[in-house]
């Protein structure tokens, strides 16, 4: 017997914007790896976790934004969020094209706080939003002993590694390390005991181990108009859940509460 277990609904205005990448990189011999990073162990969020690149939406996000009024202001910022935070922490152009010099000084003016818009504009570089693929949304709800400034309204896309990328490396700040694998593999370490990821992070490395290629996630993008994916608790034989929608794309819908790691 199933029974939901009532909560308060999230806020948006308490959740933090915040946007990530899944960055794929085709095989030949095999389906496509990805990008991940751990975050170092010290962090409150999800210290020591595989996650994908990326992070909070900035105030200068939006100002840039501003420049795509094809799309929602709040969607626009979370592309520019997304690609911001990609080249921060692996050094990957995402969504615009830059020589080697240039994307590492860019870089590393990022990493000195100075403004992403106008690092492009005295480059002369412009962003092109629609490289990502809008793939899901997640927003937890607030629980007792979860602080508020640790809840993220988090937008997630799909981007295919470019042509002629230069090798990601990790910035040695919030991350230690990064990684290319493939889905399936990342879980069955993290199964094994030789990484950790944190309850989104698991479901939607299983719903892209079900890829064969970027092709293919995009097209599985596509079937599912987005939706903001909140997980609920929910009581299956006397035993708390964690939970999400069943019919939102993802091959694994709920996980017990003791085994499931929260950010």
């Amino acid at each position: 017997m199933v029974t939901a277990m009532p909560s308060p609904a999230p806020s948006p205005v308490d959740a933090i914007p915040a946007a990530t990448i899944v960055i794929m990189r085709e095989r030949d011999d095999g389906p496509p790896d990805l990008l991940l990073v751990e975050r170092a162990a010290t962090l409150a969020f999800a210290g020591g976790a595989m996650v994908f690149p990326g992070g909070r939406v900035d105030p200068g996000d939006h100002r840039l934004a501003r420049r795509f009024p094809d799309l929602p202001c709040d969607e626009a910022a979370a592309r520019v969020a997304a690609t911001r935070e990609t080249l921060e922490e692996t050094g990957l152009a995402i969504g615009f094209s830059a020589a080697p010099g240039q994307l590492a000084a860019l870089r590393q003016r990022l990493h000195a706080g100075e403004a992403f818009d106008a690092l492009l504009d005295e480059a002369g570089l412009a962003l092109d939003p629609a490289v990502l693929i809008p793939f899901a949304r997640w927003r937890p709800e607030p629980t007792e002993g979860h602080h508020l400034a640790r809840i993220f309204d988090t937008r997630f896309y799909l981007a295919a590694l470019p042509a002629g990328a230069p090798p990601a490396t990790v910035d040695h700040s919030e991350n230690v390390r990064l990684v290319w694998t493939g889905a399936a593999a990342l879980l069955a370490a993290a199964d094994s005991g030789r990484a950790m990821v944190i309850y989104p992070t698991r479901r939607n490395l299983e719903r892209l181990a079900q890829f064969t290629n970027f092709e293919a996630a995009v097209a599985d993008a596509a079937r599912y108009p987005m939706r903001t994916i909140t997980p609920r608790l929910a009581l299956r034989d006397g035993h708390a859940w964690l939970c999400i929608p069943d019919d939102a794309g993802y091959p694994v819908t709920a996980e017990p509460i003791g085994a499931a790691m929260r950010g």
